[in-house]
């Protein structure tokens, strides 16, 4: 059984944080951000059977769910709470082999320095504050990238934190590179 341990505020006002005792994937994360790409998955479906979800975002012990601005989180909250509380996280399908040779194409085409900041000084800060981001691609020195979870709409992830993660790459990989979000 799933039990929450902890739900922790994000940058941005409408994601939350759900910090649990088991985790739900060992290395991709799942991303939804439309009801209509959660129907293969169990868990993310149920969640956008709850009104004023817009979005879910998960990865190893941690669920992010976006609200819709107009909804309230006091509605939200504790319908979501008695359901990640009474999920069975074995229906959960196990990542596949798309998932994982999708992640392994994904760092094959960008220059291995890159995957190796991104890994070990942007992601686990964005996972900090429930959220992560996906690489599209690599091209003319312009790295694509689209946020997760909670920076998918997040005004510090869209506007500060994308210059943050350029200049950081500007320092480490390359003097010319640009970053751009889908």
């Amino acid at each position: 059984m799933l039990f929450i341990k902890d739900v922790d505020l994000t940058p941005n006002p409408q994601a939350l944080k759900f910090i649990l005792n088991k985790a739900l994937t060992t290395r991709a994360s799942r991303f939804f951000a439309e009801k209509e790409e959660a129907e293969n998955d169990p868990l993310a479906s149920k969640i956008f059977g709850i009104k004023g979800v817009s979005s879910v975002f998960y990865k190893k012990d941690f669920l992010t769910v976006e609200k819709q601005p107009s909804a309230s989180w006091l509605g939200i909250q504790e319908e979501l709470i008695n359901l990640i509380e009474t999920f069975d996280e074995k229906i959960i399908p196990p990542e596949n082999e798309f998932e994982i040779s999708r992640a392994q194409e994904e760092v094959s085409e960008i220059p291995e320095k890159i995957t190796a900041i991104l890994d070990s000084e942007v992601r686990p800060l964005l996972e900090g504050d429930g959220g992560g981001l996906e690489i599209i691609s690599f091209e003319d020195n312009v790295l694509k990238i689209k946020y997760q979870g909670a920076c998918k709409s997040c005004p510090i992830a869209i506007i500060g934190t994308l210059k943050v993660i350029e200049q950081l790459l500007q320092r480490k990989f390359n003097p010319e590179i640009k970053v751009v979000a889908e």
